[in-house]
Formats: C-alpha cells, structure tokens, sequence
C-alpha cells in the first residue's frame, strides 16, 4: 500500500510553491494548526472543490474486549469527520 507522508507532501509544497522544504514545512505547520484549532473550537474547516473537517460526539457504549470477552466501558468521544468535496470525488472517478 503506498502512502504519502508529510515529508512528501512539504517537498510537493516546496517545488510547486517554488518555495525552500523549510519554508514549506512552516507553511503546512500553519495550515495544519490552523484547521485543528478551529476543530478544536467546534468550527467546521470548509475548502470548496476539496471538502470538509467537522468534529461529531460518540457516545459512550459498551464493548468486549477481543482476547478476553470480558465486557468493557468505552468512554464518549471527540471524533473527526472528513467528507469529500465535489471536485476531489470528481478528481478520483
């Protein structure tokens, strides 16, 4: 399975932004901090024609834990949501 990481991505950054891979990693540091802090505040992160970050609440449950079968309490949680935008669906069919 071929993945692409953030060293990847700060090279692609650098050459298309013309930019040095310094420079580049500061700019994705301020992207990615930016889109956690407004997560973090309960903000939905739109980018039209890529798609949308949003944070949703699950609640708390029961579980078993696999080796066991011995019942478990998961804690309510905070998690992050992606959906797609038109273009990037468009861009991969």
């Amino acid at each position: 399975m071929n993945h692409v990481n953030k060293q990847d991505l700060v090279a692609v950054v650098a050459e298309t932004g013309e930019l040095s891979k310094a420079k580049a990693g500061e700019v994705l540091d301020a992207v990615f901090d930016a889109i956690s802090q407004s997560l973090k505040a309960k903000q939905e992160v739109r980018l039209v024609g890529f798609g949308t970050f949003s944070t949703s609440r699950r609640k708390a449950g029961k579980g078993r834990n696999p080796r066991t079968g011995e019942e478990i309490e998961i804690a309510a949680s905070v998690t992050v949501r992606f959906k797609a935008g038109k273009a990037l669906k468009d861009d991969l069919n």
